[in-house]
């Protein structure tokens, strides 16, 4: 059974370090950190370090302009979706999946315990899930033509 655990290791050699913003942030900031890193959503972290809530791409589309807020003195917090769906490391990817496209979200905080770990998206899944189907396109192959 493949978990969102596979997904971290493969990201965890991509990305080494996990973007993230207070809620006392402005959306400017955000917005900024999210085109800088070319993502499109963020966790949102409170004091403590735990994850407050995620600021996305649609959050910033419904809740500052369509509501023509300023993005320079809108803070994060004031804005972001909480309480907020995350998952563990040891989710199973197919739970992670449904979970995903039933919400209609495309950002999934992972934590573990109550630490930030990762974040996964509906890109991740999909593209492990095709990595995975070619391994089993390439299997098939070889088994088709070593019967010949």
């Amino acid at each position: 059974m493949t978990t969102v655990q596979s997904i971290l290791a493969r990201k965890t050699q991509e990305r080494p370090t996990m973007i993230t913003v207070h809620r006392a942030a402005t959306v400017r900031e955000a917005v900024r950190l999210m085109a800088e890193h070319g993502i499109g959503g963020l966790p949102v972290l409170a004091e403590d370090g735990t994850v407050a809530g995620i600021f996305t791409e649609r959050d910033l589309l419904r809740r500052v302009v369509a509501l023509d807020l300023d993005p320079a003195s809108t803070t994060v917090d004031l804005v972001m979706t909480h309480p907020v769906v995350v998952g563990s490391p040891s989710t199973p990817l197919d739970e992670c999946a449904n979970v995903m496209t039933e919400r209609r979200f495309r950002h999934l905080p992972i934590i573990d315990g109550d630490r930030l770990v990762g974040m996964v998206t509906v890109g991740d899944v999909l593209a492990l899930r095709a990595a995975e189907q070619e391994v089993t396109i390439a299997e098939l192959n070889r088994y088709v033509f070593d019967l010949r």
